[in-house]
């Protein structure tokens, strides 16, 4: 270990170097691994390859799985993000739908004298509510 005295500019960007470095190694070795337990195109010997692969080899590994499987990578994370946000919009329109539908039905009875303001007025905040 150096010195405080002997620890100069240089030696300080070349430790953030380093640090960050090793964050971006470790990030990559997530997605890597992220991405291949997720895969259901390949078996679980394949699985269990890749795996051993990148500890035994880690750089080089994360390296080859990328430089093979980046197309496939990116394809399996939009579908994921299209999925999610198909779910998330059949959400909204079911709930939306739903209180949507209610305060339709709440109008038409008030308009035909079915049913007073007030109760109009509850009926669109429970729909509102959700209950």
């Amino acid at each position: 270990m150096l010195p405080l005295a002997a620890y100069d500019l240089g030696d300080l960007l070349w430790s953030f170097l380093v640090f960050f470095a090793w964050i971006i190694f470790f990030w990559l070795l997530f997605i890597v691994f992220g991405d291949l337990f997720r895969r259901h195109d390949i078996s679980g010997w394949g699985k269990a390859g890749w795996t051993i692969f990148v500890i035994i080899l880690p750089f080089l590994g994360v390296l080859i799985y990328l430089i093979a499987n980046g197309q496939g990578m990116a394809e399996r994370s939009a579908s994921d993000v299209q999925a999610a946000q198909s779910q998330t919009d059949a959400y909204i329109r079911q709930v939306a739908g739903g209180s949507a539908d209610q305060i339709a039905k709440a109008k038409e009875l008030l308009d035909s004298g079915a049913i007073t303001q007030a109760e109009f007025d509850q009926l669109k905040a429970k729909a509102l509510a959700g209950t």
